[in-house]
């Protein structure tokens, strides 16, 4: 298995992002009349075909009968300020635990709303938080790792959703160019949980939809299937595979996938962690099942997909470990072809940027996903 550092060794598809190429803010403030989306919508079948549109001919792209397998998990207001002695910090929340407790990461405030790294620890620390609220760190999440931690909060009547809920906003990145609300960060899909569960980054891949465009979808005869995965904090920095995180999927969904798939329909994910939450629930023949709990899953070329046909997801940066999602799904030769496409066309990076859909190859050897014994 090829590694994320060998991504960047191997300077894939390109060796960084042109700064004019970054997304800054999102589609709908670009200009007057502008909504989520006016984005770009980059098309990759296969290893030599590559195509440019706009994110509102979607419809005309795929057929009846396909499945469009969403996200619902909803963004959390992940990012809050802390002190840890005299030092000012911020921690982004990113995964609740079994045992109540939460994976944190720290960072330095970097004085323009944006932050930078900073490790983890020392084990035993205890954060101040506003409203009163303490963070004790105890341990790394992964032995060897320092970025991540596990970190138990103080008793309280409403626990970390509620300190998120009252002072809590949105985790935000050096290219973008100022805060957003939370509502920026909810794709139409979201779904709050009950019990406050989210994701600490948003699953972008959802955002450009409107519910005109779902409406206009239905209306062709393409289905939606819904699915839960609370993304972690992404490794900007570091790109990091990622980490094990809470996923469902319900009968209903499991069971119109597989129809689709019988019928002849394609089951496209929209992002990355709809390929996650759904391959961890299929066989090694690609049925899918119902499935909840922790996935550590990472979709591989060498793993392969079974239960996927296309991924729809935005432009990933050199070297980040979903390349080879996206490899797995539609093949080397495409991924680059489409990335100099991206390149070329001027296409914008990020959550607030153009998207791409890779469609399987059909012609692909898919020996390698069967195998893959997990």
């Amino acid at each position: 298995m090829r590694g994320h550092r060998a991504l960047r060794e191997e300077g894939l598809y390109i060796t960084d992002i042109p700064p004019h190429l970054l997304a800054r803010i999102p589609a709908e403030q670009r200009g007057p009349g502008l909504d989520r989306d006016a984005v770009r919508l980059l098309v990759s079948r296969g290893g030599d075909q590559v195509s440019l549109h706009e994110f509102r001919a979607l419809p005309g792209l795929l057929r009846a009968g396909d499945v469009l397998v969403v996200n619902t998990s909803a963004t959390l207001a992940a990012a809050v300020d802390a002190r840890l002695g005299g030092e000012d910090l911020v921690v982004h929340f990113s995964t609740r635990g079994d045992d109540d407790r939460w994976a944190v990461e720290l960072r330095h405030p970097a004085g323009d709303g944006t932050t930078r790294p900073r490790a983890g620890g020392p084990a035993g620390a205890v954060l101040e938080l506003p409203g009163g609220h303490r963070l004790t760190l105890e341990e790394p999440l992964a032995a060897g790792a320092d970025r991540l931690w596990w970190a138990r909060p103080s008793p309280g009547p409403q626990g970390v959703p509620g300190l998120l809920r009252a002072y809590g906003r949105p985790i935000r990145y050096a290219y973008t160019e100022r805060d957003q609300p939370l509502s920026a960060y909810q794709t139409v899909f979201a779904v709050p949980a009950a019990d406050g569960s989210g994701s600490a980054e948003m699953p972008s891949a959802g955002r450009p939809f409107t519910a005109e465009l779902v409406a206009r979808l239905v209306s062709r005869g393409v289905q939606f299937a819904p699915l839960v995965l609370h993304t972690g904090v992404a490794s900007q920095e570091a790109h990091e595979p990622p980490y094990p995180e809470r996923y469902e999927v319900s009968a209903a969904t499991a069971g119109l996938v597989n129809a689709a798939r019988a019928a002849g329909g394609r089951v496209i994910a929209v992002g990355t962690t709809a390929v996650r939450a759904l391959e961890s629930a299929a066989d090694a023949r690609g049925r899918v099942r119902p499935a909840a709990g922790w996935t550590d899953l990472v979709v591989t070329p060498e793993r392969g997909v079974r239960a996927v046909d296309g991924l729809l997801t935005g432009l990933h940066e050199p070297g980040a470990s979903h390349l080879l999602m996206l490899e797995a799904v539609a093949g080397r030769a495409a991924v680059r072809l489409g990335y100099a496409e991206a390149v070329a066309r001027l296409c914008l990076w990020h959550e607030f940027g153009d998207v791409h859909l890779l469609l399987k190859d059909d012609n692909r050897d898919d020996m390698d996903c069967c195998s893959n014994a997990r």
